[in-house]
């Protein structure tokens, strides 16, 4: 985890999947977001997580460019590893603060191990909150063909009934950690590629044979 993440405090309350819903959607309309401060408690990681998805889309449009030198879109990639990172560990965040917030549930000896933990649905809500309010800014768009329009507005559409069905997911899993009846895993990223000790491009082992590896 980076070390600009703290844990949250263990008594940090459960969100509800609609502050998160009303929350993400409501930022992107804030003059000055994505750099608003971040509210306290567990929706501290909320807001660092869709501030970084934020972030990192505004890079990946930049880096989509054609018309500036290469060692423009090669910081723009930079910066997308960096704020992917922080993004990852926000999630992580996250995802101890809601346990946390859980702790004294004793699950039921049948409840289900969710596949997907709470902190990673809620990025994914994240960039689809982020995929809806750019895909309305087109709607707005002059200039434009009318054939254009209605295709973002279907996008646009169908991006709404995916976010019901994301939130709907989301609820039942925060419901089921208060009452026991499931629970998630916190799985570490393990991301090798940002890890010198891992990296053999950056450690120069590339080329080696590693004895003794995994089979």
């Amino acid at each position: 985890m980076s070390a600009s993440i703290r844990p949250c405090h263990p008594a940090a309350a459960l969100p509800r999947a609609d502050d998160i819903d009303q929350f993400q959607q409501a930022a992107l309309r804030l003059t000055g977001w994505p750099d608003t401060p971040h509210p306290d408690g567990a929706m501290r990681w909320v807001a660092a997580n869709h501030r970084y998805n934020s972030l990192l889309w505004d890079e990946e449009d930049q880096a989509r460019r054609t018309d500036v030198p290469d060692s423009e879109i090669a910081k723009n990639k930079r910066a997308i590893d960096r704020y992917n990172q922080l993004r990852n560990d926000a999630i992580e965040a996250l995802d101890e603060c809601l346990l946390a917030a859980v702790e004294h549930v004793r699950p039921h000896p049948d409840a289900w191990i969710n596949s997907e933990t709470a902190g990673s649905l809620i990025d994914r809500l994240s960039i689809n909150a982020l995929k809806i309010h750019h895909m309305g800014l087109q709607l707005q768009r002059t200039g434009v063909s009318q054939a254009h329009r209605m295709a973002c507005a279907a996008k646009w559409e169908r991006l709404k009934v995916q976010r019901q069905d994301l939130l709907g997911c989301l609820e039942r899993l925060l419901q089921g950690l208060q009452d026991g009846t499931c629970t998630f895993r916190l799985y570490r990223q393990f991301k090798m590629y940002n890890d010198p000790a891992l990296n053999p491009y950056l450690n120069g082992t590339k080329g080696q044979v590693q004895e003794g590896a995994a089979t």
